[in-house]
């Protein structure tokens, strides 16, 4: 099913309440508003949200004119709701995190996981943090693991700095540049599923390397461990 408003065609692959040009129509004030609460929300603790979308179409309607605001301050507005969001998910995940793991035999909450998310995003840290921004649920979802596995907090604001500009501010003006080609404008959702195909490969080929590292140390077997042994006793010994 195609849906066509003002010009701009999507997909209808979401209900009518959660599509980016019913959500976008109306006053510019309001809908900014919108978008930016939703930005939010999506960033924080609810994931099953348009953000690709809706920031793709903001961008495509301001260029339009349909939207009367500076491309710059709706980059700016976005990129500001979505690091909010993520901030509150991370606080969250460090407050709550150890009242959810504090049963050593929970089955889904177990302490373990939690030192595992840890070494995880140590080592991962920010390239995950940056790749989730273009993978939906897991674009919520990281910020809570970020604090629960108590990701370093300067790591973690810098990395997430980087993705809700690369994110909010980048798929915004992707809107505004592309938007005026019929193929992407009448395919503004077929689009980003191949973006975020295109977002989970690094992390796929992420998992896929480690996994085969572990198995080789595995075939490997344990190291020999060190012994230190003293030359002198090696030398024969001289009779009387």
């Amino acid at each position: 099913m195609i849906l066509a408003q003002n010009n701009v065609t999507t997909m209808g692959l979401l209900p009518e309440w959660l599509d980016p040009q019913h959500l976008l129509s109306g006053l510019t004030v309001p809908v900014i508003t919108v978008l930016c609460l939703i930005i939010f929300i999506e960033s924080s603790i609810f994931p099953v949200l348009p953000g690709d979308s809706l920031l793709f179409t903001a961008g495509l309607l301001i260029a339009s004119g349909q939207i009367e605001a500076p491309l710059w301050l709706v980059c700016v507005l976005v990129t500001v709701a979505a690091l909010l969001g993520n901030l509150l998910g991370y606080g969250l995940g460090w407050k709550i995190g150890p009242w959810l793991f504090r049963n050593p035999d929970s089955k889904f909450f177990n302490k373990k996981y939690v030192d595992q998310t840890h070494a995880f995003l140590e080592k991962h840290g920010p390239k995950a943090v940056v790749l989730a921004r273009f993978v939906p649920f897991v674009r919520t979802f990281i910020t809570w693991i970020a604090g629960i596995g108590k990701m370093d907090p300067k790591k973690y604001f810098t990395y997430t700095v980087i993705g809700g500009i690369l994110w909010a501010a980048g798929i915004t003006a992707l809107g505004h540049l592309l938007g005026d080609i019929p193929f992407i404008r009448d395919n503004i959702d077929a689009i980003f599923i191949l973006i975020v195909l295109v977002s989970v490969v690094p992390i796929v080929l992420e998992y896929l390397k480690a996994r085969r590292e572990k198995k080789h140390a595995a075939a490997a077997g344990p190291a020999a461990p060190a012994v230190d042994v003293d030359a002198t006793q090696q030398l024969p010994r001289v009779r009387d």
